[in-house]
């Protein structure tokens, strides 16, 4: 994959009367933005004699650790939730790793895994918890800055444990003038909103979004300690307006899994912000039965 992953312009009928660009991060030969992390973690656990890396994911991250260990010649052992989505452990399992299913969620896969982990004498690997991955994704704040052909008023970001906006939002603090930083986040998985709000992380017992890559129940410290010093403004979606957007960009030929369409959906909460926006588009990997669902009944979901 060449870097870096296209800045586009939005076909219009997106958001229409507004001039709306895409970070295709979806590109990319894993279909998602979590190499940009994984490689330069798994680099930095082998400069420290690591043989072997254990990490928890509901996929797109434990792909991303499974390939970039590939790529490093290190073994990767990746637990995930019972309930994960099929099409991403199946590309998980394709790219070497071994996998673990335990688990009712992405957090209680995560204790199993840095039991694990401590049990065996392995790294753990915790998604968000690296800040190597801070300095992977900051790269592509820098590429948006660079791509963009004028000045950019907002881009807005998914959130899931908060990693990628920490990065992008490090990044954009060096643009002139500053583009407003958005983070996105499930109504049904609030918990990164609520810490960034309290400005510490907070307990929340809410995590039924379909979107896993925004399903994150208890939040990761670090990543909320960055959040506070990068992020202008949180924005939280229904199940519906996230399903909508699914079936917005698959009208125009983009298929994007839940939390890749949650920029997308917030868009309509942005009306305050004049001039162009970057959505940062995460992934695709998406169930198809889920991506049909979304497609054509959206109006199944909760809203």
């Amino acid at each position: 994959m060449k870097l870096p992953t296209p800045l586009e312009p939005a076909p219009a009928t997106l958001a229409p009367g507004r001039e709306v660009w895409l970070k295709r991060e979806d590109v990319h030969e894993l279909g998602a933005f979590k190499w940009r992390g994984a490689l330069p973690a798994l680099e930095s656990f082998r400069e420290r004699g690591a043989e072997a890396v254990v990490t928890a994911s509901t996929g797109n991250h434990g792909a991303a650790t499974a390939w970039a260990a590939e790529q490093l010649g290190l073994k990767a052992l990746v637990f995930a939730p019972l309930g994960a989505s099929p099409t991403k452990l199946a590309h998980v399992e394709r790219l070497g790793a071994e996998l673990r299913l335990v688990g009712a969620d992405l957090d209680e896969a995560k204790d199993e895994a840095r039991s694990f982990a401590e049990a065996h004498g392995f790294p753990f690997f915790e998604d968000g918890a690296e800040p190597a991955q801070f300095k992977g994704y900051a790269a592509i704040g820098v590429e948006i800055l660079a791509q963009s052909p004028q000045e950019t008023a907002a881009v807005v970001v998914p959130v899931g444990n908060g990693a990628l906006i920490a990065g992008i939002g490090r990044a954009l603090a060096d643009g002139s003038p500053r583009p407003l930083r958005v983070g996105v986040v499930a109504k049904e998985a609030p918990v990164m909103a609520l810490s960034w709000r309290a400005r510490r992380p907070v307990e929340s017992d809410r995590c039924a979004t379909f979107a896993d890559g925004l399903a994150t129940r208890v939040a990761v410290p670090l990543a909320v300690t960055e959040l506070v010093e990068v992020v202008d403004r949180m924005v939280e979606v229904s199940e519906r307006e996230l399903a909508l957007a699914v079936a917005a960009f698959a009208a125009v030929g983009i298929r994007g899994e839940g939390a890749a369409a949650a920029a997308l959906a917030a868009l309509s909460q942005l009306g305050d912000v004049e001039g162009p926006v970057v959505l940062v588009v995460t992934g695709r990997n998406i169930d198809d039965e889920l991506f049909a669902r979304c497609v054509e009944r959206p109006e199944s979901f909760p809203d």
